[in-house]
């Protein structure tokens, strides 16, 4: 008999019933902390803590026995719902967690979390041993007692911190990421020494063998993670991105194996949020995992599952039960020591071995302090197994609890005195311009391919010039490449054609596609729609006839694409070519940045490379005549605005940048006058135009540019 079966058609109403108003308060007062300044996880907490015994379950018993759940049964099914908010939250989390940025700063990640471990758990081991009888289960346990309360005090709640460094913007600065690391070293030490905790309390023999297997289970689980089971989910997930045709496929890909993951940490006696939080960091490794299914889990993390958790982690407070003058002398004590002994013990790790200033290593303590549900759930674990009294229980949780609610407030008057790094603020500012950046959000791109027989030079021609830009882009983001080709037989050959020529480019991830079908265009197209940012392709050919503007499979594609399309049409260049001078054309339209963005991008991986924004002025209207003035005036100011507004674009980007503008009879010859004076290597033109007829219509400009143009030059579709 399943669960809902066994619970009665009233257990499964409450439960409803307990689920909608926990929401509801939890969004209620997030909002209120939220228009307050302050993160929405206080509010969220308060109305736990507010529906609960503590204060209007209480008070009105027979509104608590609507809000608190009376069976095992509905208890039990509250926390399974409240256990899907920290999986969800710690999924986010390691979605957003930056592998390499850590690794830059694991110096002092590691000597935070073993000051902060190291000195509350010594702490926490002596205040154990003097705490009064009373707060024990079994007098005759206090070493057992004493190691318990050494473990909750020195773990923190990765949940509680995600939620406040999200809160407060504070999740791709490097001290929000050094933390959420020494984060993950304080809980997963923290599990190891509990675990060795209950096995005592257990009457299980303790050895260096069950330390050594303990450690040795987290360490296995974290070596396979990173090597089999990236493996895997980069192959699921390129199986579930091209066979798979059901919406929001990825979305549920990713939550099945976070739940699979979560299964496995919990089999290992670990907890279902580590394996959660591993696979969140695993997916955020794969670039072509579209930005969407972040964003729609974020929606459904932040704005249903999170609230709950934190609401239900604030509803199992009693602060009624420590009004007693005794208890509440002991809980000011607790929290005291708890706090000083992992804001000391932090601080002494990152000055003394992260060498950090005095308000940095401060801001680390402060962040960490945060005990939250995971405090909740050792404290729970505690009174299961009769190692805590009820009051002792009370007051780890309120002292969770407090943690918690100190750790944003501690955080932002801290951080006010943090002076950020030079370096932090260029990489903090570059992302903050990537993030409404159209280039920066591509990490899929197809690329189409026609078979050629091999020639030496001539076969390194072919490609040559969209591996190097896609390599200088691929450069600062992370970028799966997919080379497909279409033919009619001979697949053999086109798959070794393809292995050969994915060895031009040097990027995260390169994928050789061979499909058999008459109609390449059709199947190309049905490609691109599998989730791709953007289609690259080369026009390697002139035709003369004026029914086509490249050939007829390029013209087709780029009318017809999902995605924007990037043609390049180089035409004969220098084995030596390299885009070290590039020209962007602009009429300061959307279009045009776009194109800027992309030169930017391009050029951003070698200081030695530029860019020139250009705008020419043309009079190809006749004004009347007491209006001419204002009107040259006019044209000029908007022209000078729109080379001016690139420039300061790529000088955010750190690229050398040059903004003219130019006067001349026919704008097309004066682009090409230029290109010659200043040695312009490649010129990039953006356009956004969606034809309907059958032929591929870019504008006479454009296209005259195209045909005009002594380099090579790139057509940004987007």
């Amino acid at each position: 008999m399943d669960v809902f079966s066994a619970a009665p058609h009233h257990d499964i109403f409450l439960l409803v019933f307990q689920v909608g108003v926990l929401l509801l308060a939890a969004r209620a007062l997030g909002e209120v902390s939220t228009r307050l300044g302050q993160p929405s996880v206080i509010g969220e907490i308060l109305a736990g803590i507010i529906l609960g015994p503590s204060l209007l379950a209480g008070v009105f018993p027979a509104f608590g026995e609507l809000i608190i759940p009376q069976t095992e049964v509905s208890g039990y099914l509250l926390e399974v719902i409240s256990l899907l908010g920290a999986m969800f939250l710690l999924l986010i989390t390691g979605l957003e967690t930056d592998i390499q940025l850590i690794k830059r700063h694991a110096k002092t990640a590691i000597s935070v979390s073993f000051g902060g471990i190291s000195i509350t758990f010594i702490t926490g081991f002596f205040l154990g041993q003097y705490l009064p009888d009373f707060l024990l289960a079994d007098s005759d346990e206090r070493l057992v007692f004493s190691l318990f309360v050494a473990t909750a005090m020195a773990i923190s709640a990765i949940p509680v911190i995600a939620k406040v460094l999200m809160d407060m913007n504070l999740m791709r600065r490097d001290i929000g990421q050094t933390i959420l690391a020494a984060g993950m070293s304080d809980d997963t030490i923290g599990w190891i020494l509990l675990s060795i905790v209950a096995g005592i309390a257990a009457g299980d023999a303790v050895t260096t063998g069950t330390v050594l297997t303990t450690v040795g289970s987290v360490l296995a689980f974290l070596i396979i993670s990173f090597t089999l089971g990236r493996w895997m989910v980069r192959k699921l997930l390129t199986f579930v991105q091209d066979e798979v045709i059901s919406s929001d496929r990825l979305l549920s890909l990713v939550i099945i194996l976070a739940f699979f993951w979560g299964a496995i940490t919990q089999l290992l006696n670990l907890e279902a949020i580590l394996g959660a939080f591993v696979m969140g960091i695993l997916f955020g490794m794969m670039p072509r995992l579209p930005e969407d299914v972040v964003n729609k889990l974020e929606s459904i993390a932040l704005g249903i599952f999170a609230p709950i958790f934190f609401a239900v982690a604030g509803l199992k407070v009693n602060i009624l039960n420590l009004f007693d003058p005794t208890l509440i002398v002991i809980t000011l004590i607790v929290i005291a020591i708890a706090t000083l002994g992992k804001v000391i013990g932090t601080y002494t790790g990152a000055r003394v071995v992260g060498k950090k200033d005095h308000w940095t290593a401060l801001s680390f303590g402060a962040g960490l302090n945060a005990r939250g549900a995971m405090e909740i759930i050792i404290a729970t674990i505690g009174l299961r197994l009769g190692i805590l009294s009820q009051d002792m229980f009370s007051i780890i949780v309120v002292m969770a609890i407090a943690t918690s609610l100190m750790a944003p407030f501690a955080l932002r008057a801290v951080l006010k005195r943090v002076t950020i790094g030079e370096e932090e603020e260029k990489r903090l500012k570059k992302e903050e311009l990537e993030a409404e950046s159209l280039v920066a959000d591509i990490h899929r791109v197809l690329l189409p391919v026609r078979t050629r027989e091999s020639s030496g030079a001539t076969q390194q021609n072919i490609q040559s010039t969209e591996a190097q830009i896609l390599d200088l882009i691929g450069q600062d983001t992370q970028i799966s490449l997919t080379l497909i080709t279409v033919t009619e037989g001979n697949k053999a050959s086109c798959e070794s054609y393809l292995s050969e020529m994915a060895g031009y480019f040097n990027l995260h991830e390169v994928v050789t596609k061979v499909v058999i079908g008459e109609k390449p265009g059709d199947t190309i197209i049905e490609e691109a729609k599998k989730d791709y940012d953007l289609i690259v392709m080369g026009a390697t050919e002139d035709f003369e006839d004026k029914n086509h503007l490249f050939s007829p499979i390029v013209d087709f594609i780029t009318r017809l694409a999902p995605c924007p399309t990037l043609i390049v049409k180089a035409g004969s260049i220098d084995s030596n070519w390299s885009p070290n001078r590039i020209m962007v054309p602009t009429n300061g339209s959307t279009a045009a940045r776009n194109a800027a963005e992309l030169a930017f991008f391009i050029a951003k991986s070698d200081k030695n490379k530029e860019v020139l924004a250009l705008n020419v002025i043309i009079d190809e209207l006749r004004p009347v005549y007491n209006t001419k003035e204002n009107y040259v005036q006019n044209r000029n100011l908007f022209a000078n605005e729109a080379v001016n507004e690139l420039k300061k674009l790529g000088e955010a980007f750190d690229v050398k940048t040059e903004a003219m503008v130019q006067k001349g009879k026919n704008i097309e010859e004066k682009i090409t006058e230029i290109t010659k004076e200043n040695m312009i290597d490649l010129i990039v033109v953006g356009t956004n135009i969606r034809p309907g007829t059958n032929r591929l219509y870019l504008g006479p400009r454009v296209e005259n540019i195209i045909q005009m143009a002594p380099c090579p030059v790139i057509v940004f579709n987007t």
